[in-house]
Parts: C-alpha cells; sequence; structure tokens
C-alpha cells in the first residue's frame, strides 16, 4: 500500500518534477505535486509525494526531513487524511 508525505517549507523554484527526483533516490515513487495558487499558478511552498510502499516512505522522512533544497530547510512527514 502506498503511502502519502507532505512536504513543507519548498522553495518557489521547485515543481513538480523537481520534487519527484528529491524523492525517487529513496524509493519508488507513485506521484509528487507541488501545491499551486488557483489564480497567479504560483507555488505555495508546499506538496504531496506518495510512495509506492510504507518502509520507502519511511526512508525518504528520515533521510530528507530537515534537509536543505535550494537553499531552504524542507520538513517532510506523513501527510493527514482530509477530512
Amino acid at each position: 500500500m502506498s503511502t502519502k508525505l507532505f512536504v513543507g517549507s519548498l522553495p518557489w523554484s521547485v515543481d513538480d518534477d523537481a520534487l519527484k527526483s528529491s524523492f525517487e533516490v529513496h524509493g519508488s515513487v507513485v506521484s509528487a505535486k507541488v501545491v499551486k495558487d488557483r489564480e497567479s499558478g504560483r507555488s505555495k511552498g508546499f506538496g504531496f509525494v506518495e510512495m509506492s510502499t510504507d518502509d520507502e516512505a519511511q526512508k525518504a522522512m528520515q533521510a530528507l526531513n530537515g534537509s536543505e533544497v535550494n537553499g531552504r530547510n524542507i520538513i517532510v512527514n506523513e501527510a493527514k487524511p482530509k477530512n
């Protein structure tokens, strides 16, 4: 079963492909999406990455949480389900 991760504090320059590339090193990425403002199309500074297994998600979380991406320390944790 896949696990979805929340990725926060992303630099504005990061797009879906760059986000996916950062996580592929740690396992199989099912999807990677940077959330964008509807009106401006500009990144909101966070996104979601879905890893194919829980084990890969845990490895990615441990490796990338607090790591630097384009000068910013990103936050990576398990995404909470929508209410």
